[in-house]
């Protein structure tokens, strides 16, 4: 549930530090590399009316959570905002090229170009690959003109009732779903060179970290597959005690 005491500290920071801060930078509902913590959207719709109220820009980090990853098209959704800037990238081209990008409302974009020679002078040589935007093009298509809500839908159902069975573990401090993101959270950290070996024998590639095994399994994962991933998952969990 969403407590507004839980953002005191942070309201005291941007009241104390406003006149020299410009912006606040935040991953949407879902903390990524962080720990994979996800978070009420009425903390990211409080956290845009404190950035408001002192006149900060708000920039959301959706490279993780964009397009579709967390049941919204992107997570910003769920808190019901738009923020001044947003960074997306890897599922912008469907992982089939490299391609990053940063997205700003109007007004950002016409202060960044008001000033001489009128165009922002900083980027990467290979800027606008036209071949890696072509991709984009052709990725979001491909989503946009899919069902995908009810795969989405069907992957958080199937990794919800699945993971459950982890809870009990021992070893096991939590189990979290949102959309198509599965996460449990051991106790001590996963020994990396056993896990990875484990699962490798299993036919499953994960990539876990410190505590946490987690699972963000493509939309056109079928039936079998997820259930093999997720089996994985609780038997590492599983072992995390012995």
């Amino acid at each position: 549930p969403f407590d507004p005491s839980h953002l005191d500290r942070t309201e005291a920071l941007l009241d104390a530090n406003a006149d020299w801060l410009a912006g606040v930078i935040v991953e949407p509902v879902v903390q990524g590399a962080g720990g994979m913590r996800f978070y009420h959207g009425e903390y990211l719709a409080a956290l845009k009316t404190l950035c408001e109220k002192h006149g900060l820009l708000l920039i959301a980090d959706e490279i993780a959570t964009g397009f579709g990853r967390t049941g919204k098209l992107f997570a910003c959704e769920w808190a019901g905002i738009s923020p001044d800037i947003m960074c997306v990238g890897k599922a912008l081209t469907g992982g089939s090229m490299t391609l990053a990008a940063a997205v700003a409302t109007a007004d950002v974009a016409d202060t960044v170009c008001s000033s001489e020679p009128g165009v922002f002078m900083h980027g990467p040589t290979f800027m606008g690959n036209p071949l890696a935007c072509a991709a984009a093009n052709a990725s979001i298509d491909v989503l946009t003109g899919s069902d995908w809500q009810c795969r989405v839908a069907n992957i958080e159902s199937t990794l919800r009732e699945g993971l459950e069975r982890a809870r009990a573990l021992p070893g096991v401090r939590d189990v979290r779903v949102l959309g198509a993101i599965g996460v449990v959270e051991l106790e001590a950290p996963v020994d990396m060179a056993r896990a990875t070996a484990r699962l490798l024998d299993l036919g499953v590639w994960l990539r876990p970290f410190g505590r946490l095994v987690y699972t963000m399994p493509p939309y056109i994962v079928d039936d079998a597959s997820l259930a093999r991933i997720v089996d994985a998952m609780i038997e590492l969990a599983r072992g995390a005690s012995d």
